[in-house]
């Protein structure tokens, strides 16, 4: 039998560590250095050239450590960060809300997972809630553990469904995760190239170019391989929160209704209040038929997903619902958390918070960019969704790496490099906000990159 000894001591020194609420400045050099060293001889040693902006400081590095109210957190060495990143938009109730964290403490005190065999309450019950809280007729829900995995439901309903309309079309600049049917919509070409061929008959137009859909899914019906649907963000997030035009969305739906194709919209990032309504297409009273939510689904607790459709594309999976299955998704925690975080959301009137915060935010953001023209191309948002757009990917990292040293957390987006993202909780005050654009006015004054 192998010898586990040193694994058994070693676990037990973190199990000791994950106790402690505090921890001492000789442990927390020791967390440092086994986070650096893990990273680099265990996880991937990329990530610590990725994050070089918080990791070149060697022992100095930043390594979270814990929550420090709704909207920030402290690193191991207790320095405290604004959160302006929302780990890619998860914290939109805010960090461990205290009524989420309740509900899915409850249910670990009465189960933490399902048998799968039985029928479990609390799946029932969020999807009931969905289909009262999503607009139009959407009324089933799937459970995923992720955005990439609501993408790939999406995209196999749509499939069984227009079984004789093979085509998908995707946007440009657009991103639906990584996994082999979603980077399919991805288009970031480095994302694509090692790992094709990806799924086959996803054709991309360019984002915002409702005549170019019309000519595309035209040319696709006269040679046979007709558009069975489109797969869209409603604003583009990792590409750069790139907003269309208010007719955009409406005039595809039009599309999608003239050549039988459903409509598929990833909220997973606008989804949940971020942009100043529950679901970023009820700004343009568009009604899908495959909606796909995830991160900030899960409360910023627990990682959660959905995909929810009309009866009719759903039905495909009634006559056999093994179909298409998982194993966690769905389960009594995430459901939990997941019934509380919308119980939050519309509590604390938290979409409509978003709306008036994202507009202080962004006349606060352009005030704070005034006389650096020749490093800013534009700052924009839509509610908390916000982006600065710089003229060089340089200035942008200066600029992010400034901001952090200050205390406040921001990061580029996947798709555009030269756009830093600004998405904190839908609960930032007007005093961190403040605190967020005079620290970006002192980022962009003590940049000096040659352009």
């Amino acid at each position: 039998m192998p010898d586990y000894k040193h694994i058994y001591d070693y676990t037990q020194q973190v199990l000791e560590l994950i106790s402690q609420s505090h921890i001492t400045p000789e442990t927390a050099r020791w967390v440092t250095q086994e986070t650096l060293d893990g990273f680099r001889d265990h996880v991937n040693p990329g990530f610590l050239e990725y994050r070089k902006s918080v990791t070149l400081g060697g022992l100095d590095a930043a390594v979270e450590w814990a929550d420090a109210g709704a909207n920030g957190f402290v690193d191991v060495n207790g320095k405290h960060y604004i959160d302006c990143l929302g780990g890619f938009g998860i914290y939109n109730v805010g960090h461990r809300h205290p009524k989420v964290v309740k509900a899915v403490v409850d249910q670990l005190n009465r189960q933490a997972l399902h048998s799968q065999d039985l029928l479990d309450p609390l799946r029932a019950m969020l999807a009931k809630i969905l289909a009262d809280l999503t607009p139009g007729n959407l009324q089933y829900s799937f459970f995923t553990n992720s955005g990439t995995e609501s993408v790939e439901a999406g995209l196999k309903l749509a499939r069984a469904y227009q079984r004789t309309k093979p085509t998908i079309l995707a946007a440009t600049k657009a991103f639906h995760g990584k996994s082999y049917g979603s980077l399919a919509g991805t288009a970031k070409g480095v994302f694509r190239r090692p790992f094709m061929p990806l799924l086959p008959g996803v054709r991309h137009v360019p984002f915002n170019d409702v005549d170019m859909m019309y000519k595309t899914m035209q040319a696709c019906q006269m040679v046979g391989e007709d558009v069975g649907a489109v797969l869209l963000e409603p604003i583009q997030g990792e590409g750069g929160v790139n907003i269309p035009d208010d007719d955009y969305l409406p005039a595809v739906r039009e599309l999608c209704n003239q050549f039988g194709a459903l409509l598929i919209l990833d909220e997973v990032q606008t989804g949940m209040g971020r942009t100043g309504k529950m679901f970023c297409c009820e700004h343009y009273d568009v009604v899908p038929d495959i909606l796909c939510l995830a991160k900030s689904f899960g409360g910023g607790v627990m990682p959660a997903g959905a995909t929810i459709a009309t009866e009719a594309v759903f039905s495909r999976l009634f006559d056999d619902p093994f179909l298409h299955t998982t194993t966690f998704g769905g389960n009594p925690l995430a459901c939990a958390a997941a019934i509380a975080n919308i119980h939050v959301l519309i509590e604390e009137r938290l979409p409509e918070r978003a709306a008036a915060m994202g507009d202080y935010m962004l006349r606060g953001m352009r005030e704070a960019v005034k006389g650096h023209e020749g490093k800013v191309v534009e700052v924009r948002g839509k509610g908390l969704l916000m982006a600065i757009e710089f003229v060089d990917n340089k200035v942008g990292y200066e600029v992010a790496k400034h901001m952090f040293e200050h205390g406040v957390l921001v990061a580029g987006t996947l798709v555009n490099a030269q756009t830093i993202r600004v998405e904190p909780p839908l609960t930032i005050g007007q005093a961190e906000a403040d605190r967020v654009f005079e620290v970006l006015a002192g980022a962009l004054a003590s940049t000096n990159v040659r352009l």
